[in-house]
């Protein structure tokens, strides 16, 4: 017999603003009794509910259940910035260039397949169009170092031959109603999300499909019994043949990976809706998207009414927390970051307050390589996004039920290819060391 206990449960602080500014929506009830089931999902985010929809596709006969800790997009999957990157973005880089011209042909490859796999979703499921929407993004610049690693980087997209325009000040102003951007790189082929509505709208649509989804039903222990997972919650159990931990972070709560997972936490703040008269003083387009050029710098973002307001979300600051629970002081820090950064670039609304202010969880490897794999039998995880939680969680959750139903697939293949995560230092040393260069690199990327 295995036994493996949860250690901690999820803890979130500050609202996941995007799914706030939503409607409200009734929750699936919890799980209360006994279930069967041929596979089980911990974690309903986009690693997994991307599995479940995969499965689905493979296997319609499959009883599938997914049991969320919390509720759909209370958790990292409403804490995001809803960038569905596909190109090299890696944020361990100078300027997100990957590993290679041959290693970043592969990785575009794979994450426009997980957009197209959303995409099948969004037409599937019938899901609002304004929650997937195929605008591009820009990388932003507010200096003539972040000019440079523009240049950089876009000569590694011309090497590998995707798309990308330079923008003068001029037309990052026409863009944002900012003129703290002097220039500007875009790529056309990001989509941007609405996560909490996608994923709101995917889990609605999967349960519609057969699919099992339970809320407010954090597993507390999986057991191995003879051939079966019996799943345990605080008011029931499932027992499944095979089970797939999408829970990102918190597999090393179950006490895999333990000391190879980073645990990170940004944070962000969203505006109030802003009224017709700061909307005149701003300027700019409705919708838009902007990375900073420097990783480290200052994610910005611009929504409309169909995306839940008229709003502005900005986020930056990091924190490395190897206990996984950020404090609210940490919040409210952050914070004061954003509103500083904020009225950089918008003097003209400066006065807009912030709604919201909240912190989420990302999980990277030192290496930058996920955990998608068979722990052990029966027992399959779709875990470790590297910060890229949209794209690279739907690819292992797809990759992870490709995995499960012996399915060879391009996606399994590229997961089960990595080597194992790397060591990291034990605490305190990693957590002060990361968090001391963490601080370096936001100084460094201060403008941008």
């Amino acid at each position: 017999m295995t036994i493996h206990t949860a250690e901690r449960l999820p803890v979130h602080r500050g609202p996941a603003a995007w799914n706030a500014i939503l409607p409200a929506r009734a929750a699936f009830a919890p799980l209360d009794g006994d279930v069967l089931a041929d596979v089980a999902i911990v974690g309903a985010g986009f690693a997994g509910l991307s599995a479940a929809r995969r499965l689905r596709q493979l296997d319609p006969t499959l009883r599938i259940a997914i049991l969320e800790a919390g509720t759909l997009a209370e958790g990292a999957s409403g804490r995001n910035s809803g960038f569905m990157i596909d190109l090299p973005h890696d944020l361990q880089s100078d300027d997100y260039a990957g590993k290679g011209v041959a290693a970043d042909k592969t990785m575009i490859a794979l994450n426009r397949s997980a957009i197209a796999f959303a995409k099948g979703a969004v037409d599937d499921y019938s899901i609002d169009s304004a929650y997937f929407d195929p605008a591009g993004k820009i990388n932003g610049a507010a200096t003539e170092t972040g000019r440079n690693l523009n240049v950089s980087y876009a000569k590694h997209l011309t090497e590998l031959g995707e798309a990308n325009d330079m923008l003068d000040a001029r037309e990052m102003h026409a863009v944002t109603g900012s003129r703290h951007y002097t220039s500007g790189l875009y790529t056309p082929g990001t989509v941007m999300l609405q996560p909490a509505g996608y994923i709101r709208s995917l889990g609605t649509g999967l349960h519609r499909n057969g699919v099992a989804v339970y809320e407010n039903s954090p597993v507390t222990k999986l057991e191995k019994t003879g051939p079966d997972w019996i799943l345990a919650t605080p008011k029931g159990r499932i027992t499944a043949g095979k089970v797939i931990l999408a829970n990102n972070g918190h597999l090393e709560s179950f006490g895999f990976a333990r000391r190879r997972l980073m645990h990170v936490f940004l944070y962000a703040s969203m505006t109030v809706e802003l009224d017709r008269n700061a909307r005149s003083r701003l300027g700019g387009h409705p919708r838009w998207g902007i990375t900073p050029s420097d990783p480290m710098g200052t994610t910005m973002r611009r929504i409309d009414t169909a995306q839940g307001g008229n709003r502005i979300v900005t986020r930056t600051c990091a924190s490395f927390l190897p206990g996984m629970v950020p404090s609210q002081a940490a919040v409210e820090r952050a914070a004061g970051t954003h509103r500083r950064k904020f009225a950089d670039r918008f003097p003209a609304i400066a006065d807009v307050p912030m709604e919201y202010s909240w912190a989420g969880h990302l999980c990277l490897t030192w290496n930058g390589v996920a955990v998608m794999r068979e722990l052990e039998p029966g027992l399959f995880s779709a875990c470790a996004d590297n910060g890229l939680g949209t794209v690279r969680s739907t690819l292992t959750g797809i990759g992870a039920a490709d995995l499960l139903l012996n399915q060879r697939s391009d996606v399994s293949a590229h997961f089960l290819a990595e080597a194992e995560p790397e060591k990291i230092a034990p605490s305190p040393f990693a957590e002060i060391g990361a968090n001391i260069y963490f601080r370096w690199k936001e100084w460094r990327a201060r403008e941008e």
